[in-house]
This record gives C-alpha cells, sequence and structure tokens, in this order.
C-alpha cells in the first residue's frame, strides 16, 4: 500500500562531526516537500475567505469539507481500496510519520483542515485571521529555510527556521487586521508571534498546524484581556 511513495535515502553525517541539516535529516525529497509548502500556501484562502464572511458562514464550510478528510484520512489505516487509492494519488507528498500505520498519525491537509475549524470555534475573527495567517506564512517559511540552510540546533528545529518563522510572523502581523491600529495591539500579535514560533520548534504529539495557531491565539486574546480590556474582540464580525 505504501510503495507508491518515494522512500529518501538520508545521507550519511558530516565527517566534521558537524550536526547535520535539517534537508539532510529529512524524510521527504526537498522538492516533494516545495510541492506540500505550496499546496500549503493555498491554504491561505481560508482566512482571506473568512475576512469577508461570518463565522457561521466560514463553519458552515469548513465542518462538512473536515470531516470529508478526516473520513478518508481514517479510512486510508482500515479500508484498503481507500488505502491503494489514497497512497497512489498522494503517498509521494506524505512524510514518515504520516504513513505509519501503527500510530496512525493524519496527514498535514487535515490538520489543517481541522485547525482552521477550531480556531473559528474557540477564537474571535481578528485573533483567528492573525493566529492562522501566520501558521501558513511562517510555517512555510520555516520549514524551508530549516530544511536548506538550518545547521544550529534550537529545540527540536533548527535556529535558522525559528528565525525564519518569527521574522516572517512579524511581516504578517502587519498586514493582519487590528480594531484600532494602537501600537499595543502590533506588540501583541508579536509577541504572540513569538509565542507560536517557540511552539513551532517543540515537539508534541499533536500536529504543529493544530499547536501553532491555537498557541497564538490563545496568546492574544490573553494579553487583549490584560492590556486593552475595554476592546471588543467580537467588534470585527
Amino acid at each position: 500500500m505504501r510503495g507508491m511513495r518515494p522512500e529518501v535515502s538520508l545521507p550519511p553525517p558530516p565527517p566534521s562531526g558537524e550536526p547535520r541539516s535539517l534537508e539532510e535529516k529529512a524524510t521527504i525529497d526537498f522538492r516533494y516537500e516545495l510541492v506540500r509548502k505550496g499546496i500549503h500556501l493555498t491554504s491561505l484562502s481560508i482566512p482571506v475567505i473568512y475576512s469577508f464572511i461570518t463565522r457561521e458562514l466560514a463553519l458552515t464550510v469548513l465542518i462538512p469539507i473536515t470531516l470529508a478528510f478526516l473520513s478518508v484520512d481514517l479510512a486510508r489505516y482500515y479500508h484498503k481500496s481507500t488505502s491503494d487509492w489514497f497512497y497512489r494519488w498522494f503517498g509521494w507528498l506524505l512524510r514518515r510519520h504520516e504513513t505509519d500505520h501503527t500510530t496512525k498519525r493524519l496527514n498535514g491537509a487535515t490538520n489543517i483542515l481541522l485547525s482552521a475549524t477550531f480556531c473559528v470555534l474557540l477564537f474571535p475573527k481578528l485573533i483567528t485571521l492573525t493566529a492562522f495567517a501566520i501558521l501558513i506564512i511562517s510555517d512555510t517559511s520555516s520549514a524551508l529555510i530549516g530544511r536548506r540552510f538550518g545547521r544550529r540546533r534550537f529545540l527540536h528545529k533548527s535556529a535558522e527556521g525559528t528565525l525564519a518563522f518569527f521574522v516572517t510572523a512579524i511581516v504578517v502581523v502587519f498586514f493582519t487586521p487590528k480594531l484600532e491600529g494602537l501600537p499595543t495591539e502590533y506588540a501583541i500579535a508579536i509577541v504572540a508571534a513569538g509565542v507560536g514560533a517557540l511552539v513551532e520548534s517543540l515537539s508534541f504529539r499533536l500536529d504543529d498546524n493544530i499547536t501553532v495557531p491555537i498557541s497564538i491565539g490563545v496568546t492574544m486574546w490573553g494579553l487583549y484581556a490584560l492590556l486593552l480590556p475595554s476592546l471588543d474582540l467580537f467588534k470585527l464580525v
């Protein structure tokens, strides 16, 4: 069932004893990673579209799509015909942990949709738009920069990838909506972006497509309550 997924031969450690880059330790070829991240970037359409529609309409669209992806993703572990079809078309895009029939991990697309649904359900629109935009842009930057240039370890990722996450997240902050455009609002979002970068660098059982936006969302909401309690975060609908 997994024969269609290309196996990546990992090169030996450098003779100097220096730590291997993320590219050298990857379980998917870099050209396939580029395709994955290209697909990942299309998810930016979720916060863009959500900025123009109501929460209720967003959930009406998101929930059925998420359930469909989740059903197929789970079925590939238990139903042979679904498994054969799934790996024939998408196996080459999956990382090693996404094809482990023992742990039965969900793939990235399913986790993105689950994340979007959770964020829309849990957070005010302003927070969801910021958290999810950071996830899409900064996670892509972190993965590509980390794989190509990562040499220095930072927690479970590379310092270069984490820095790329944080820098691009700051850029995103200046393009996402604010209630009144106060300097404190930008500071709140930047601090939350730093938390997101830290969480992305850690290793959790739960996928970082879910942990990163939720950690950013919780941080933003808490800081708004602490520093700008008079602002109504639900004003943006």
